[in-house]
Order: structure tokens, then C-alpha cells, then sequence
């Protein structure tokens, strides 16, 4: 029994939900997959917020065809398409697939789609490798610190080198008396 067209228009009101919350979407050939192997992918993925959709290629078009974000996806709609949608963690999601790939050499990465652009598997990779959100504040926080750090630092030196400067006026005023002296001496002779 086939589904009736309420079922696919909700299927396709799904899509159009979970493409609305995603960042980046990535077609993969899930062809060959066993259910577990597909259980275990989302079971990787979950952790990161994402969310890995097997639906039919002709749905998933229908679910993009008005959206200019998500409308270069239908160039990797062709076989068995599974589609992971990255929420929040790109890095983590993309390292979470990779690993999966790599463990089960099964699945094969057609394309990825982000902000109205298809992306090749070299920048899908180069997007995972750039540093999360939470180590992007960490990385301003410590440059924000050390810069609290030096100008305390600086601020502390200023009085330090005064009292030095101030100390070093007797002994220089004491020096200058005894040059004086020892020259008035000389001349003296």
C-alpha cells in the first residue's frame, strides 16, 4: 500500500521544519546500509543536534523547490539519498559522519548544501575543521584576559618606576655633590 498524498504532504511539511532549523544539510548514498548501520549513524549524530532523514529523492525535492537556501540540493538527488541536517555542532556532526564512514566504507558523500551554495566533500571537510562556537570564546576570552593582564601589568610599572626614580634622587643628588667636590678639590691643588 502505497502512501496517500496527506502522507506526503506531511512528510514534506517535516522536511521543510527540520531544513528551517539547519545550518547544513549533506546528501549521502546510504546504499548497502543495513538498518542497524543507519541506527548507528543517527545514534553518532544525535549528540551533536543533528538529524540524519531517509526519504524519498522526488519528496525532498518537493520539500526545497521553493526555498533558494536549500534549491542547490537538488543536484545530489539522484539513488538512495539519506540527508543529514546539521542544527548546531557543523564540526562535530561532520567529524561524527566521517568516523561512521570510515568504520563501515559503505556510504558515499554526494554533496553538501549551505547557505544557498552546494558544497563539494573538500569544503564540507574544511567547514568541520574549523574551531566550534564554545572554542571560538574561549580562544576571545583568553586574548580579552591577556589583554586585561598587560595593561595591569603596565599600569602597576608606572607607580613602581616613579618610586625607583624618586629612591634613585638621593643617591644621584649625593653623587652629583661628591663630583662636585672632588672637582673643586682638584682645581684647588
Amino acid at each position: 500500500m502505497g502512501r496517500t498524498l496527506e502522507d506526503k504532504q506531511e512528510i514534506v511539511a517535516d522536511i521543510k521544519q527540520l531544513l528551517s532549523e539547519s545550518q547544513l544539510a549533506v546528501v549521502i548514498d546510504y546504499q548497502g546500509l543495513t538498518v542497524a548501520e543507519i541506527s548507528d549513524l543517527r545514534n553518532r549524530l544525535r549528540p551533536t543536534g543533528t538529524v540524519c532523514k531517509v526519504t524519498k529523492n522526488t519528496l525532498m525535492r518537493r520539500a526545497v523547490e521553493d526555498d533558494q537556501n536549500w534549491q542547490p540540493m537538488t543536484e545530489f538527488l539522484a539513488g538512495s539519498s539519506a540527508f543529514v541536517l546539521v542544527k548546531d555542532d557543523i564540526g562535530g556532526a561532520i567529524r561524527a559522519y566521517q568516523d561512521f564512514r570510515k568504520a563501515t566504507k559503505k556510504t558515499e558523500f554526494r554533496g553538501g548544501v549551505m547557505q544557498g551554495r552546494a558544497l563539494n566533500e573538500a569544503e564540507v571537510k574544511a567547514i568541520a575543521d574549523l574551531p566550534s562556537k564554545e572554542e571560538l570564546i574561549a580562544q576571545i576570552a583568553g586574548a580579552i584576559n591577556s589583554i586585561a593582564t598587560k595593561i595591569a601589568v603596565g599600569i602597576k610599572e608606572v607607580p613602581s618606576s616613579l618610586g625607583r626614580g624618586i629612591n634613585e634622587v638621593p643617591s644621584s643628588l649625593g653623587r652629583s655633590i661628591q663630583a662636585i667636590a672632588t672637582k673643586e678639590e682638584g682645581s684647588a691643588e
